[in-house]
C-alpha cells in the first residue's frame, strides 16, 4: 500500500518542521509520498523544504488560488493507493499511517475512514479536551443524518482510497473554511466511513490559523454546505442551524476563559 499525503502550505514555517517530522517518521508496511504545495511563502518555508532532502518528499512553491486549489493540485499529482491532506501546522500521531494501512487491508471494501484527533496549541500541548470528547462520542455512533446536522469529523484524521476520491470529485474551491465538510458529505452519500478507535492526528489551534480566529462565517458556511445535501430533510437543516449557534457561543465562552 502506498500513501500520498498532501500538505497545502503558506507561511507556516514556524510549524512545518514539526509537521514534516510527524509525516516522515511514520513507519510500517507501506510506501509514502509527501507532496507539499506551497503558495510562494516568504517566511523561510522554501529553505526548510530544501533542507529536508528526503526522497519521499516533493514540493512546489508558486502562487495559487487558495487552500482548496492547493489541495486539488496535490491530489492531482498523487499516485498513492490512499490519500489524505495534512495542513502545514497539524501533526500525525505516532503509528497513524500503520493503523490506517492495517484498517484498509482488513476491510477491503472500505472506501474511506476516520479516526480520533486531539486538539493542540502552538506549543503542542493538548487543549479543549471537552470538544475532543464531544466529537468522539458522535464519531462512535456515526450516521449520515447526524453528519448533516454537525461536522464532528476532524479533517487531519480522515483518509480515503484515491480511486474513490477521484470518483467523488475534487475539493470545492469556492469554499474557504469547509471544503473538508463538503467532501465528507459527498463521500458519505456514496459510502459510510469506517470508524477506527485510534488516535491518528493532532489538530493545531493558534492565533494565526483559520480555526484559531473562530468567527461565525466559518460555521455559517458549514450550514450552507449542509443545506446542499439535506434535500427534503428540513429537520436536519434546522438542527444544523441550531448547532451553529451552540458552537459559536461555546467558542466565544472558551475565548473569554482564555482557552
Amino acid at each position: 500500500m502506498k500513501f500520498s499525503i498532501i500538505t497545502p502550505s503558506f507561511n507556516q514555517r514556524a510549524f512545518l518542521a514539526r509537521t514534516a517530522r510527524s509525516i516522515l517518521s511514520q513507519t510500517g508496511d507501506f510506501e509514502l509520498e509527501w507532496i507539499v504545495v506551497d503558495a510562494a511563502s516568504t517566511d523561510g518555508t522554501l529553505e526548510l523544504l530544501q533542507s529536508l532532502r528526503d526522497p519521499r518528499m516533493t514540493f512546489a512553491s508558486e502562487p495559487d488560488r487558495g487552500q482548496s486549489h492547493a489541495i486539488n493540485k496535490g491530489l492531482a499529482a498523487a499516485c498513492g493507493d490512499v490519500v489524505a491532506w495534512l495542513n502545514a501546522d497539524d501533526l500525525y500521531a505516532p503509528g497513524a499511517l500503520a493503523a490506517v494501512a492495517a484498517a484498509f487491508i482488513a476491510h477491503p471494501g472500505c472506501q474511506w475512514l476516520v479516526g480520533r484527533c486531539q486538539i493542540i496549541d502552538e506549543h503542542d500541548r493538548p487543549i479543549r479536551s471537552a470538544i475532543t470528547r464531544y466529537k468522539e462520542r458522535f464519531l462512535a455512533r456515526y450516521s449520515y443524518r447526524q453528519l448533516l446536522r454537525e461536522n464532528f469529523m476532524s479533517q487531519p484524521a480522515v483518509f480515503w482510497r484515491r480511486a474513490f476520491g477521484q470518483a467523488i470529485g475534487p475539493v470545492d474551491e469556492s469554499l474557504h473554511f469547509t471544503m473538508d465538510y463538503d467532501l465528507w458529505l459527498r463521500m458519505g452519500k456514496t459510502a459510510a466511513p469506517l470508524i477506527i478507535d485510534a488516535p491518528l492526528a493532532q489538530f493545531r489551534v493558534h492565533a494565526a490559523s483559520k480555526s484559531g480566529r473562530v468567527n461565525r462565517r466559518q460555521f455559517d458556511e458549514g450550514y450552507e454546505v449542509a443545506c446542499r445535501y439535506c434535500d427534503a430533510d428540513g429537520v436536519s437543516r434546522i438542527a444544523h442551524r441550531l448547532n451553529v449557534e451552540k458552537i459559536v457561543w461555546t467558542y466565544r465562552m472558551l475565548r473569554l476563559m482564555g482557552r
